[in-house]
């Protein structure tokens, strides 16, 4: 079968003709082509726009970052104690059952030993108890590593950091330090 193939052009174009037809009919069977119920939904474009069209207005673009923290209702209250105490507030949030949310809890064990920082663990069920935070520093994803700098360095301002992903115990505590830093910083000019 092979060598018919490879020494007749005829088949060539025959087993080639066939693989474009079976190409063309994925591509234009993934295009579109859905449901008449699916065709007849207007979309949430359309719809914006519809709106903002008949208004004679354009439509608000999504809220910056941390701009809806202010709307959120106050954190529990042992959070606003711990951070009113002038200490350093780490939240870490996590999701039940993730391999990485497993690992940066146990790394956060090593807090514990640190003076003056007090850690929650919040499963990502509960993060809208701490929305004021987690919408503060625009937390996306879990886990997710919170730290909120003491009120003493700022100036009573809530200041924290966020990140994401598997930290090890090195770099948790390097956060919860980075938080705590009271020396001069220099801004960065590449």
């Amino acid at each position: 079968m092979r060598e018919k193939l490879n020494s007749n052009p005829l088949a060539q174009a025959a087993v080639l003709g066939v693989l474009l037809l079976a190409a063309g009919f994925f591509v234009l069977s993934s295009r579109g082509g859905g449901s008449e119920e699916e065709a007849a939904a207007p979309s949430p474009e359309s719809m914006v726009a519809s709106v903002a069209s008949s208004e004679g207005s354009v439509a608000a673009a999504p809220p910056a970052p941390g701009a809806l923290a202010d709307t959120a209702p106050p954190p529990p209250p042992a959070v606003t104690a711990a951070f009113a105490a002038n200490r350093t507030v780490v939240l870490l949030f996590v999701r039940d059952g993730g391999i990485d949310d497993r690992l940066v809890l146990g790394a956060t064990r090593r807090l514990a030993a640190l003076p003056g920082v007090v850690t929650f663990v919040v499963p990502a069920k509960r993060i809208a108890r701490y929305a004021a935070i987690a919408q503060g520093v625009d937390v996306n994803r879990v886990p997710a590593l919170v730290v909120v700098r003491p009120k003493g360095l700022t100036k009573g301002v809530p200041t924290a950091s966020v990140t994401y992903g598997f930290q090890s115990p090195q770099s948790v505590v390097q956060a919860v330090v980075d938080a705590g830093y009271k020396g001069r910083t220099l801004g960065y000019h590449p």
